[in-house]
């Protein structure tokens, strides 16, 4: 099967979990939104290296420079959340995608859908903010 799913494909809790189809699909989804968030920083890249320096202005100064670490900090959130994406895809390659890491059981197709990134299933990931809450609260 080709790794190009048809655009009107919606994985369904009726097929076979992490089926070829669904792997396409993911596989589709994880490329694409990796490819937006190196478009985006290719533009920022851009926009920083055209964006005129020279203010002689100190007000203008710096808010240009804070504008420009707001940037930085964004492309660095986005850097981690390449890595994230690449993660995804070697799980995928590996037959491990869709699978929580904490129980091994499948996790939710609404979930990977709106959190294609996503490692642990809604309960372990519930289990998990509450226990680092109750360490943050001490």
């Amino acid at each position: 099967m080709s790794d190009t799913v048809d655009a009107k494909y919606v994985p369904s809790e009726d097929e076979p979990f992490m089926n070829e189809r669904q792997r396409a699909y993911f596989r589709g989804k994880l490329i694409n939104w990796k490819s937006e968030i190196l478009r985006e920083a290719r533009e920022t890249l851009d926009a920083l290296q055209q964006e005129n320096a020279n203010h002689p202005d100190l007000a203008d100064r710096a808010s240009s420079e804070t504008d420009r670490a707001i940037e930085l900090r964004a492309r660095d959130r986005q850097r981690k959340l390449i890595a994230k994406i690449d993660a995804a895809l070697q799980r995928l390659d590996e037959g491990t995608y869709g699978y929580c890491e904490e129980t091994g059981e499948p996790i939710s197709l609404k979930r990977l859908d709106a959190r294609p990134i996503a490692t642990l299933s809604i309960e372990a990931q519930e289990r998990h903010e509450r226990r680092e809450k109750v360490y943050r609260d001490d």
